[in-house]
């Protein structure tokens, strides 16, 4: 019988092939009439590859979304990525060179899309049992908080017993990501009382003397050894030189590396009291994502890919970011989530964004043969 790894190098032009359709089909996260186009290729690839079940998932406001799957039984593994972008219309052009692919989206993440559709497809076609099922789910909003595709990637990981995510490997080296930071993002707001700023400035309130004083105290939170970051992203407020400033915004980011952080984040920022008397303070904002933690669950994951890697000559790598995923979603529900799973290469959300050719085949195995064994 033919081996998973030896179907995919035969059909290598191929799986090139797939990517180029996926990454010409342009997909702006914002842009839901480029989205729904590049969904349906999508659809039309897995039912061309893979066949199985697809079921479209209707959004007004983004891309509609897709699951797709093969396989029966009780026990479910689930697959999640995205097709949405963070690049618009014609922003980058898509081009080879040297045996690299470049192009929007190429390793964020549709090169992550197209090794998982050639995984499928060597399972069935290299005959293996389907004895679970498999759900690929894909979403359209995830380079914008996955707002409107959150529920529904919590609610098929609490049926399965592990996740895998094929976004973009860690940049260059190709490892995977046993573990990923947790994100918050906040805003905060002060109201102060205009006056002239020569008439009589110690009437007023200036909102940007105490928005500075906030901003100092938060960034003490700012912790290098534990993995804390606290940056402050944008500052706006106040009207002209001579008016003391009624007003002054800041929106903050934050990234962490365990849920216990995340919490106590989120309690440091919301209870922040004003130290300018008369100024008023509003905090929103929230922790959008906790961390996909290396757990023990993970690293047994990643020692199987990597036993799987060294059986094809390759040596795996594991690593993390201060990037966010889906993934963070379903391992805060304590599902086994391993990340960056999609092909070698760089430049995600930059001008030079691209992939290896060569390590297509590669990757779709390391998917199907860690999925085969699970099926087994």
């Amino acid at each position: 019988m033919q081996t998973i790894f030896g179907y995919l190098e035969q059909h290598k032009r191929e799986m090139k092939e797939t990517l180029i359709r996926l990454v010409e089909a342009e997909s702006p996260s914002r842009n839901k009439l480029l989205s729904d186009r590049c969904g349906q290729v999508l659809a039309d690839l897995f039912e061309e590859l893979v066949g199985g079940q697809i079921e479209k998932i209707e959004k007004e406001s983004v891309g509609n979304q897709y699951r797709f799957s093969i396989g029966s039984g009780q026990e479910q593994i689930l697959i999640i990525g995205h097709y949405d972008t963070v690049w618009d219309q014609a922003a980058i052009p898509l081009h080879e060179e040297d045996g690299i692919l470049y192009g929007p989206g190429v390793f964020d993440m549709k090169g992550g899309l197209t090794v998982t559709l050639w995984a499928l497809k060597a399972l069935k076609s290299t005959g293996v049992d389907l004895n679970k099922k498999i759900v690929f789910l894909v979403t359209s909003d995830e380079e914008i908080g996955s707002l409107h595709s959150r529920a529904l990637i919590e609610e098929e990981a609490r049926k399965s017993e592990l996740v895998l995510v094929p976004e973009s490997s860690i940049s260059n080296s190709g490892a995977v990501k046993t573990f990923r930071k947790g994100i918050g993002i906040f805003k905060i707001e002060v109201t102060g009382t205009a006056v002239h700023a020569g008439i009589n400035p110690w009437e007023g309130v200036s909102a940007i003397d105490e928005l500075v004083l906030q901003l100092q105290e938060i960034k003490k939170l700012d912790n290098r050894e534990a993995g804390i970051s606290i940056n402050i992203g944008t500052i706006s407020g106040g009207t002209r030189t001579n008016v003391v400033a009624d007003h002054a915004e800041a929106m903050i980011d934050v990234r962490f590396t365990t849920k216990a952080q995340g919490q106590m984040l989120d309690a440091a920022i919301r209870s922040c009291l004003s130290f300018i008397p008369r100024a008023v303070i509003d905090i929103t904002g929230n922790i959008n994502r906790y961390p996909m933690e290396e757990t023990k669950e993970v690293l047994t994951l990643f020692s199987e890919l990597k036993e799987i890697a060294a059986g094809h000559g390759y040596v795996l790598q594991n690593g993390g970011s201060g990037g966010a995923s889906d993934g963070n979603f379903t391992a805060t529900l304590g599902i086994p989530t391993i990340d960056g799973l999609g092909p070698m290469g760089d430049g995600a959300h930059a001008v030079n964004e691209h992939v290896l050719l060569k390590n297509l085949p590669y990757r779709a195995a390391l998917i199907a043969e860690l999925l085969e064994r699970k099926l087994t």
